[in-house]
């Protein structure tokens, strides 16, 4: 069974490595024959996330390079398509593939379909704004990371979808260690640059908390971030440090703005978290409000000072940060990581073959 996989990005980047990736193996341990085409590689994500700055003659040669990988298709048993062919181009690829009666797969973990339908330009939005709906339709397999993706790819026709989540390698994930002192109270957040937006959301949060008590934000893979008046520690994201990090933290966050966007996101950082037995704090948005059980392994605040109530409850009860932790990680253990997902990935792509 020959399988073309066309990821967006390389092993470098955080959600082709967990949509794809570290399936592999699993894969071709089921006798599946596996060639990875990805459309960006490593110098795009390391000067992307360096500089925030995409090199347009860079995606040009990128585009080309995607464009020889599909010459030789008609070989494959199966494609398999992270999000879409090309960004901000036409659905006319797809559209051929599935005329070729090649079968597809198409994989999302974000709602990128919003990045047309609900653009600025009215140019983007009139071209581009049901793209991914058409991508859905002719696709053999939708498969999607949360329900907010499952509804909209069942609303455009797809023939079949699939929910599998963002999951972690639970045999990767050690344990955080807890102590009775209390000492500095660190608050852990993981992610990219482009992410690290969300933090701004709750800055009066992290002014606010100083009086109460002494912490410090440590900051994992989001490059420089303008939190004046508040104790940072921010460092690099490399997969050999990172669950070190992770178990580094008191707790971990993941605010989000109350928008169609992320309504689309997998909640992968707080899978992360839990996975270390580390309680959780998250903005009551899209999948966050799956992942988190209210006081059972984390808190929803939906204002400020509800997060401010949630970080001083942890910073004052270890007992609590362990109880809460204890319940994430067995919540990971049951339905978030690859030792239960990847069985599922499997049985659906052999239904398309």
């Amino acid at each position: 069974m020959k399988v073309l996989i066309l990821s967006r990005y390389s092993n470098l980047g955080g959600s082709s490595r967990v949509r794809i990736y570290q399936y592999i193996p699993y894969l071709i341990n089921e006798g599946f024959d596996i060639k990875i085409a990805p459309l960006f590689d490593d110098n795009y994500l390391i000067y992307y996330y360096k500089y925030g700055i995409r090199k347009y003659k860079d995606i040009l040669y990128y585009y080309i390079k995607r464009l020889f990988n599909l010459v030789k298709i008609k070989k494959y048993d199966l494609l398999w398509i992270e999000k879409e062919l090309l960004p901000f181009f036409p659905s006319w690829i797809e559209n051929i593939i599935h005329l070729l009666k090649i079968p597809y797969i198409v994989d999302y973990d974000d709602a990128i379909f919003h990045n047309y339908d609900l653009n600025k330009s009215f140019f983007v939005r009139n071209l581009f704004g049901k793209k991914i709906d058409k991508i859905m339709n002719y696709a053999s397999l939708v498969i999607v990371g949360n329900d907010y993706l499952a509804e909209r790819a069942k609303n455009s026709g797809a023939k079949l979808v699939e929910y599998i989540p963002s999951a972690i390698d639970i045999e990767q994930y050690t344990i955080k260690k807890y102590k009775k002192d209390k000492g500095i109270f660190k608050i852990g957040w993981i992610g990219t640059p482009p992410t690290s937006e969300s933090l701004y959301l709750i800055k009066d949060v992290f002014k606010k908390i100083i009086s109460l008590f002494e912490y410090r934000l440590i900051l994992v893979g989001s490059g420089n971030v303008n939190l004046p008046e508040i104790p940072i520690e921010v460092r690099e994201w490399t997969k050999e440090t990172e669950v070190g990090d992770i178990n580094d933290f008191d707790v971990g966050i993941m605010p989000l703005y109350d928008i169609p966007f992320e309504k689309g996101k997998c909640g992968y950082k707080l899978i992360q978290y839990m996975a270390c037995e580390i309680p959780v704090i998250g903005s009551p948005v899209g999948i966050n409000n799956n992942l988190i059980i209210d006081r059972w392994n984390g808190f929803k605040p939906a204002t400020n000072d509800e997060w401010i109530n949630a970080f001083y409850e942890l910073y004052l009860d270890h007992k609590l940060r362990f109880k809460m932790g204890q319940a994430g990680r067995k919540l990971v253990e049951q339905n978030f990581c690859i030792q239960v997902t990847a069985s599922k990935l499997i049985k659906a792509m052999k239904s398309v073959l």
